[in-house]
């Protein structure tokens, strides 16, 4: 690939009054090879691991189901007022 890129590069060279374009992926590989030269510029802790007198942030606990509640064991309502509860009420006569 990179034969190819010099190629189509020396003969965009070559003739005359035609600008130069970017090989694009040319570019990005010799980015990301470069990028791997880089030093690290961020560092996580400046404390070492292992002290155990390290500032750690506190740990705390909220627990997945704390808004539950048991419903069982529940007294069963009678059925009928619940059946009453839910029917359609009859329609009234104009």
């Amino acid at each position: 690939m990179l034969t190819l890129s010099g190629a189509k590069s020396a003969a965009a060279f070559a003739v005359g009054g035609r600008h130069f374009l970017f090989n694009w992926p040319l570019l990005a590989l010799a980015a990301l090879a470069l990028s791997g030269c880089m030093p690290a510029t961020t560092q996580i802790a400046s404390a070492d691991p292992a002290d155990p007198a390290a500032k750690v942030a506190p740990v705390g606990y909220h627990s997945t189901i704390a808004p539950y509640t048991s419903l069982r064991p529940a007294t069963p309502a009678p059925w009928r007022g619940r059946n009453d509860a839910v029917t359609p009420q009859p329609k009234q006569d104009r």
